[in-house]
């Protein structure tokens, strides 16, 4: 699976500067698209939901691009996924921190594609490891975050531990900055670069793994 990673600028400045052609999913951070209302996409007065559209139309490819929605009022951190000019969904963040201006989504969202089942992460879902499990239980090959800008080695750390544990590898795209971590747990890929591609093998190994715990008492019958 051919992933380029866009870094920086907008979706429009990657779409007349690059063909995207040549890789099966284009991963784009939240500066690609900012601000999206709903209520102005729904009457037509913006269309940047059709411009991931059309991107993935003319790429004949999978595009998975950030953006800030707005429904009502209601403001949260999404991340928009098409596939060869549909749209196939939007997913948002499903963890809020102490508060936080954007607000908590529901589901964590599988897409099956003609690249393969891709799982998405939006931002600070990161750090909440569930999530990962999630994606990883349910038959995701490939995880892919949308973050917005990286601290430190943190996120790096992360999502080779999550990788590690949770059996999938794991791609970051963020202001600046893309990564990617194999199933062993290692860096596989990094780079600053504005776009950058990489290469990605899917990978999947299972083990089984058993423990022993109190609990799920049943009483035994008598008489058979």
């Amino acid at each position: 699976m051919r992933i380029c990673f866009v870094t920086g600028g907008s979706l429009n400045d990657y779409a007349e500067k690059f063909d995207g052609t040549s890789a099966d999913v284009v991963c784009c951070g939240f500066h690609a698209l900012g601000q999206v209302s709903y209520e102005r996409e729904l009457k037509g007065e913006t269309n940047l939901f059709e411009d991931v559209a059309l991107l993935s139309k003319e790429g004949k490819n999978v595009v998975v691009a950030g953006c800030y929605t707005n429904a009502r009022g209601i403001r949260r951190k999404s991340v928009v996924i098409a596939e060869k000019g549909r749209i196939l969904g939007v997913s948002d963040m499903v963890n809020r921190l102490d508060g936080g201006e954007y607000r908590s989504g529901a589901n964590i969202k599988i897409y099956d594609t003609a690249a393969g089942k891709l799982g998405i992460v939006v931002a600070e879902d990161l750090y909440f490891p569930q999530v990962m499990q999630t994606l990883s239980v349910c038959g995701a090959e490939v995880a892919i975050c949308v973050f917005e800008e990286m601290a430190e080695s943190l996120e790096q750390t992360l999502i080779r531990a999550e990788a590690f544990f949770y059996g999938i590898p794991v791609c970051l795209c963020a202001f600046g900055f893309a990564e990617a971590a194999d199933i062993a747990g290692k860096l596989c890929f990094s780079s600053p670069k504005n776009p950058c591609v990489y290469d990605l093998k899917r990978e999947q190994e299972y083990h089984l793994v058993e423990t022993r715990q109190r609990g799920f008492y049943r009483r035994r019958k008598n008489g058979f």
